[in-house]
């Protein structure tokens, strides 16, 4: 089963879109882009990030 985990190897911040990336099995790239879009476009990206920043444990099983 598969869980979401704060990136400790892939993060710029909190490791909120490693994470995110690992877990949907894409590019983190990606996942930061889609944030970015989110919070310019329509405000929501910052309030999602610090939601899963906080909801989110730490720690990376796979490593």
């Amino acid at each position: 089963m598969k869980k979401l985990y704060l990136s400790q190897t892939d993060k710029k911040i909190a490791g909120v879109c490693g994470g995110l990336a690992q877990y949907l099995d894409i590019d983190s790239t990606v996942v930061r882009i889609i944030f970015l879009f989110a919070f310019f476009f329509c405000g929501c990206g910052l309030l999602a990030y610090l939601i899963i920043w906080i909801a989110a444990p730490a720690g990376n099983p796979l490593s």
